[in-house]
């Protein structure tokens, strides 16, 4: 019995080429997409929850008129500062009742101790002396009686009117004073300083039981009746006189203070050591 082949004889390399061929288009279909697969981003992770933690505190109000005030504060303007502030001086103390007590019986140059302390208990009465238009000097003519009351007083001159109007005001109203040391009427001038750099100048008690210096006379004077040496002996005779009084002192008018003793030396210092003394221009 005879074969029958049922492929033809050609049809044989045809075959053999197109395996190969689909093995070849299927292995690169594969390694594209293996490719596509491995440039493709990740996929997303899921994040953690997150957890949170809350802790409730009383509620504090806050300091609502504290704030409005620090508004108001910085929305309103800052007052200009002064450019020169004036200079001030308070006024000094009043005599202490041993004081008046001690003026009430010194009777040396005047009842010198009483009309120091009724200057200084006017001053006192006056306030602040401030730099400017209030400063000033004020001259009184003042007589006190003998129970030591005041009996008249008049205003002989003055620098400024406020200070005139203030020491006014302070006679009126000055508490009652002892009696004058002499049992008479006391009779003097005195100047109410009322500056901003003094208050009065302390004076000096220890040489008050000495005489008042003689005046002084020109011994070349002549007046053409005296004879000339005649004359010229006497201006002799009271120089030695004024001279052994200035170095004697009083140890009856007690001890001075020290900021009495310290205005005189001021007091001196600036009347010997003046410019023109010096030599100076």
């Amino acid at each position: 019995m005879a074969r029958i082949n049922a492929t033809p004889p050609d049809s044989m390399p045809a075959v053999r080429i197109r395996l190969p061929l689909a093995l070849a288009l299927s292995l690169g279909v594969h390694a594209g997409m293996v490719l596509w697969a491995a440039r493709m981003p990740p996929p997303p992770v899921a994040p953690e929850p997150l957890r949170v933690t809350l802790t409730l505190a009383p509620a504090i109000p806050p300091p609502k008129a504290e704030r409005k005030q620090r508004v108001r504060v910085l929305d309103a303007p800052s007052p200009p500062a002064p450019e020169n502030t004036p200079a001030t001086m308070a006024a000094p103390a009043a005599p202490t009742a041993e004081e008046w007590q001690l003026a009430s019986t010194y009777t040396l140059k005047n009842s010198k101790r009483y009309r120091y302390n009724w200057g200084q208990q006017v001053r006192s009465m006056m306030g602040t002396a401030v730099a400017g238009e209030r400063q000033g000097l004020v001259r009184f003519r003042i007589e006190i009686a003998p129970d030591g009351t005041l009996a008249k007083v008049d205003v002989l001159w003055s620098t400024s009117e406020i200070a005139e109007q203030l020491a006014l005001q302070a006679i009126r109203a000055m508490p009652p004073l002892p009696p004058t040391p002499t049992g008479k009427p006391l009779v003097f001038e005195k100047t109410i300083a009322f500056l901003p750099f003094e208050s009065g100048w302390p004076p000096i008690y220890k040489y008050d039981c000495l005489p008042d210096p003689t005046s002084f006379k020109n011994p070349f004077a002549w007046n053409a009746s005296t004879p000339q040496n005649v004359q010229q002996a006497g201006a002799e005779e009271a120089a030695p006189s004024r001279s052994a009084a200035a170095q004697t002192e009083c140890p009856d008018a007690g001890p001075d203070s020290i900021e009495a003793e310290e205005k005189d030396m001021e007091r001196q210092f600036k009347e010997w050591g003046a410019a023109n003394l010096n030599g100076a221009d």
